[in-house]
């Protein structure tokens, strides 16, 4: 057997000592703290804007997309710089592509694949981002990449259902049953909302229905009977019981659980001053979290078929209750009830998981003050216009005591028992907990 002659063992080990010194400093040379979250503040604000504007977020569109982007963003980081695991991307490592080039374009391929007519929008927002940039090597390296998570995900989503088409069968009038009120709704005759999400693939839980509530309480019961009676009271409209701070935080928490809680996040990424990959874990755990506790949630009231105060209350003269009393004019606080299942909560599920992923992902834990921000609301039902908001800031003590609030707001409203509410914030937290456990958590440096 020959012996490898001394010069080429010696090049041998120069080029591996070469090609280790490289690699770490490739690595040393991207601080994370050096990138800060600006980027994905404008592009989060960006996609919620144009949902609003398309649908209204009366579809999981723009839910959807969001959650898209800001994995393909996170994979895209976390390809560079590994702190925090990867959602689904299994590509190689790599450390010479530009982690800004990398976010924008990752944030870019997955916005004009779902928005394509707002094309020059998305291509002005990706161009002020790249402009400043003149690492081309870096840049194109960043692009490979980015576009590279975006089909990923892309792809994985293809078959989700999202836009599933609403499948439901109702049922004869009884106690308890979900009844239809599209006088009450605005809605066509026959109509029902979400029995499609009862079906639609989640980001994160093994299945739609991984958590399911415990029955309502009987219609007999006193548990059902001093929720009756207690929405009987505050939820009506001009109620004597129902406080102004009640009427105003029933009002105030209508905005929907994506574009409140997404601009909360917003506001506490930029005061805490999170970094990019901190900011872009931040951003994909909150929306798949929302995303999963509306699927979720809505399995749940499809599967319970609960009803709605409005008919409960109206109805109560048939419910076999002796201690409900029936009031055939009773209306809300905003005069319009949402049309499908009242049980749970999905309002205070989505708050609530939303809530606990902010407290983890935001490094402050629950008790944390903060002020959230709701300018305008619809005045009754989608489409009836907007009122402005007067105070236009809630305050809060811990993410917590704010997403208990949200879940309280729907019986002030008048659209939720109380025991709705509480069954709702419940399955948040466990949606929640199940999505900080999970996904894309932190990695231990070597």
């Amino acid at each position: 057997m020959k012996s490898i002659p001394k010069l080429s063992v010696k090049l041998i080990v120069f080029v591996f000592f070469i090609f280790i010194t490289l690699q770490s400093y490739s690595q040393e040379k991207i601080n994370v703290d050096d990138y800060n979250a600006e980027l994905l503040i404008s592009w989060n604000k960006k996609i919620m804007d144009i949902a609003v504007e398309e649908d209204g977020l009366l579809t999981l569109k723009g839910l959807r997309t969001a959650a898209m982007l800001h994995i393909a963003v996170h994979d895209a980081l976390n390809s560079i710089v590994s702190k925090y695991s990867r959602y689904s991307y299994k590509g190689d490592k790599t450390d010479m592509a530009n982690p800004l080039a990398a976010a924008v374009y990752a944030a870019y391929s997955v916005a004009v694949k779902q928005y394509p007519g707002k094309q020059k929008v998305f291509e002005t927002e990706l161009n002020k981002w790249l402009n400043n940039l003149k690492d081309e090597a870096g840049i194109n390296a960043g692009k490979k990449l980015g576009e590279s998570t975006a089909s990923n995900i892309l792809t994985e989503r293809l078959d989700d259902n999202w836009d599933n088409k609403a499948d439901y069968t109702w049922h004869p009038m009884a106690p308890g049953v979900y009844a239809e009120f599209n006088e009450h709704s605005g809605t066509p005759e026959g109509f029902i909302f979400g029995s499609g999400w009862a079906n639609v693939k989640p980001f994160m839980l093994p299945a739609q229905d991984y958590f399911r509530s415990s029955p309502p309480p009987e219609i007999n019961s006193n548990e059902y009977t001093t929720a009756f009676n207690e929405v009987k009271e505050v939820g009506r409209f001009e109620s004597k019981s129902r406080t102004a701070d009640q009427t105003h935080l029933a009002m105030w928490w209508k905005d929907f659980v994506e574009n409140s809680h997404n601009r909360l996040a917003r506001h506490l990424v930029k005061k805490e001053n999170l970094n990019l990959w901190d900011a872009a874990r931040t951003f994909a755990l909150l929306n798949m979290a929302v995303f999963d506790s509306y699927i979720c949630v809505f399995n749940n009231k499809f599967f319970y078929n609960h009803w709605r105060p409005y008919t409960a209350i109206r109805w109560a003269a048939n419910d076999g209750n002796p201690d409900t009393e029936p009031d055939t004019t009773w209306n809300n606080l905003h005069k319009h009830t949402y049309a499908f299942p009242s049980y749970p909560s999905a309002h205070g599920c989505a708050s609530a998981s939303a809530m606990l992923v902010l407290a983890n992902t935001l490094g402050v834990g629950d008790k944390y003050n903060f002020t959230m921000t709701t300018e305008e609301v619809d005045k009754a039902g989608p489409f009836t216009g907007k009122i402005k908001m007067n105070p236009s800031t809630r305050s809060f003590n811990s993410f917590s005591e704010a997403g208990m609030e949200a879940a309280m707001s729907r019986v002030y409203l008048g659209i939720h028992f109380r025991y709705d509410s509480i069954e709702g914030y419940k399955l948040g937290e466990q949606i929640g907990k199940y999505a900080n456990k999970n996904f894309l958590t932190s990695i231990k440096p070597d």
